[in-house]
């Protein structure tokens, strides 16, 4: 075993994944020469050549349209979009090409690319550099949505999504970069798509959370234990599909469930997931199913006091995970 930083284990993924397979390429804004604005793609340029670490203009949309069509004609890209926030720009080969490129060729086309995306708050970045923005990807027939919160999954996700053949959405929470660390094995290992985890056993009540949020959840789960209540945390890890089952076998056994996710209420993944417990689950219930996320409104602000004000943390989560241990 060894111990890495969630940044050093993208790194990782991404050049065990180059040397495993030379189709295998890595491109967008300054991960070659510079080695990535967070130094996620530090070294590779040396490693592998300019012809497979590429320094792209700055253009989104350019980083991963052509990502699609090096994707389409065998390889497999791996493109970085610096920021989730400038996600926007590149809306069109992500929801019009690659989602539905095996579709739309009857299968005769597959499209395995995986676009590593940076996102997140509680980093004092303001409105452009802060945002999440899961729910623009999720529930998007025809991409796979992945949010780690541990070095372990960051790569053995990682290294599953890019040797599967759909495309997917790879969201690296920024805070998560150089603040956690974790012993993860030296020898080859994947962690499969689609399966989520149960992080800490417990029978009172379910929180479901994910990224930065599972780690503030699990906080707060430690504080309610030193007052009589045990709570179970969920880490989604796959975003979508989602794992359902496991979900409702917790729900099933604590029969109260938060979720919680920093990114706005409305329109969020804990809206669907939700939905789906009340319409699949609903006499396991001893409560409804609650919500503590970001606040409705355009941006993450800017200012410490206010983004903290916007967002969980372990205080808010343990607050409201007593009220709901008490309905």
């Amino acid at each position: 075993m060894k111990n890495v930083t969630f940044i050093e284990a993208i790194t990782e993924a991404m050049a065990e994944e180059m040397r495993r397979d030379e189709r295998v390429i890595v491109l967008g804004e300054d991960v070659a020469i510079y080695g990535g604005v967070f130094k996620a793609t530090k070294g590779l340029l040396d490693e592998f050549g300019p012809e497979r670490v590429i320094d792209t203009p700055i253009s989104e949309e350019f980083i991963v349209g052509g990502a699609v069509g090096a994707a389409a004609v065998g390889l497999r890209p791996i493109p970085e979009v610096q920021f989730s926030d400038f996600a926007t720009c590149s809306f069109d080969p992500i929801i019009q090409q690659a989602a539905k490129l095996r579709y739309r060729s009857g299968g005769g086309w597959t499209c395995p690319m995986v676009i590593r995306i940076c996102c997140g708050a509680e980093i004092g970045g303001g409105l452009y550099h802060s945002q999440t923005n899961e729910n623009w990807f999720f529930g998007q027939a025809g991409l796979v949505t992945v949010a780690p919160s541990t070095p372990y999954d960051a790569k053995g996700l990682l290294k599953s999504a890019v040797r599967g053949d759909d495309p997917v959405i790879y969201l690296e929470h920024k805070k998560l970069y150089r603040w956690i660390r974790d012993d993860i094995p030296e020898e080859d290992f994947t962690v499969p798509l689609g399966q989520a985890k149960v992080r800490r056993e417990g029978e009172d009540l379910t929180i479901i959370s994910y990224q930065l949020m599972m780690h503030r959840a699990l906080e707060a789960a430690e504080t309610l234990a030193d007052e009589g209540i045990n709570v179970e945390v969920i880490d989604l890890r796959t975003l979508f599909p989602w794992d359902k089952e496991t979900v409702l076998e917790s729900v099933r056994k604590t029969s109260k469930v938060l979720l919680v996710h920093e990114s706005p209420k409305t329109g969020g993944v804990a809206g669907e997931i939700a939905a789906t417990i009340m319409e699949e689950a609903f006499d396991d219930l001893d409560a409804p199913v609650w919500r503590l996320t970001g606040l409705d409104i355009p941006v993450v602000p800017f200012a410490p006091a206010m983004e903290e004000y916007f967002l969980p943390n372990a205080e808010k989560i343990a607050a409201k995970a007593r009220e709901l241990a008490a309905y």
